[in-house]
């Protein structure tokens, strides 16, 4: 009774009377996401005919599942505007030998050739937020802009077809890298149910336009918070994820999509 009094007084100290139960003056978020992730990935001459495309959870058994890092903050610079910074990072690669025949850009991957293939996603977003509410419901809206590479790749032995070279097995490589800057909105919903315990929900959208690079990240997140501490808590939410890129150049073109769905976990810290 005495420890539930004390962290009632805890909680009481920490609210400020301007600023919604759900929201916080500093927030940071440090945790781990574990996506059941699948990409496929698509490169070729401007010609559908030689034109390739892997799956590569299917085709060269990538791990569907991968733990990896992440980190949110956020931090208010009055009662109901602020700041938002997200980061994550996705690094997979595998060599398999194939038992059967893969296309990619233009190259014939023979069956039982050993294929090692890579890919990394990096993304991170800034943004600036505004909340609207002072209650134990707010809502936001959010403009800034957010960064993203990927790199794709597949190197081994080839079976390569041709006019004047017939039938030849030789190693071959081919890669794509595509990184931009683009415009993001980002809209959410948060709730207290008490000091110590908020439910949310995000929704963010990055749209590039262009034909010579372009694509769209669409991501959306159910979450929960618990603070069993004045100041340090724990979180759990689940993200949807979609991703979709091209690039375009003179002669050929390359595409990326992934689809990443699953929960992430954070400690967290408020003041």
């Amino acid at each position: 009774m005495a420890l539930a009094a004390a962290t009632g007084v805890a909680f009481a100290d920490n609210s400020n009377p301007d600023i919604s139960p759900a929201l916080d003056r500093f927030s940071l978020w440090l945790g781990a996401y574990e996506p059941d992730t699948n990409t496929t990935v698509s490169a070729g001459l401007n010609d559908p005919a030689v034109k390739g495309k892997l799956d590569l959870q299917h085709d060269l058994g990538f791990p569907s599942h991968q733990t990896v890092p992440r980190a949110r903050l956020d931090f208010l610079l009055g009662e109901s505007q602020g700041f938002s910074f997200d980061y994550y990072r996705i690094d997979q690669s595998r060599t398999r030998t194939l038992d059967k025949a893969v296309g990619f850009d233009g190259n014939i991957f023979g069956a039982m050739a050993s294929v090692t293939g890579r890919v990394n996603f990096d993304f991170g977003s800034a943004a600036y937020k505004w909340w609207f509410g002072h209650g134990s419901d707010v809502f936001g809206i959010g403009v800034g802009a957010a960064y993203y590479r990927v790199h794709a790749g597949i190197s081994g032995q080839a079976t390569v077809y041709g006019p004047f070279i017939g039938q030849a097995s030789a190693y071959a490589s081919t890669a794509t890298t595509q990184s931009a800057w683009a415009p993001e909105l980002q809209l959410g919903w948060r709730h207290a149910f008490s000091n110590n315990l908020r439910m949310y929900i995000n929704a963010s959208g990055v749209k590039k336009n262009g034909n010579h690079l372009g694509g769209h990240i669409y991501d959306a997140a159910l979450g929960l918070e618990w603070f069993p501490w004045r100041n340090l808590g724990f979180g759990a939410e689940y993200d949807y994820t979609r991703i979709h890129i091209h690039q375009g150049h003179r002669t050929y073109n390359d595409d990326i999509a992934m689809r990443m769905d699953g929960p992430s976990v954070y400690l967290r810290v408020r003041f």
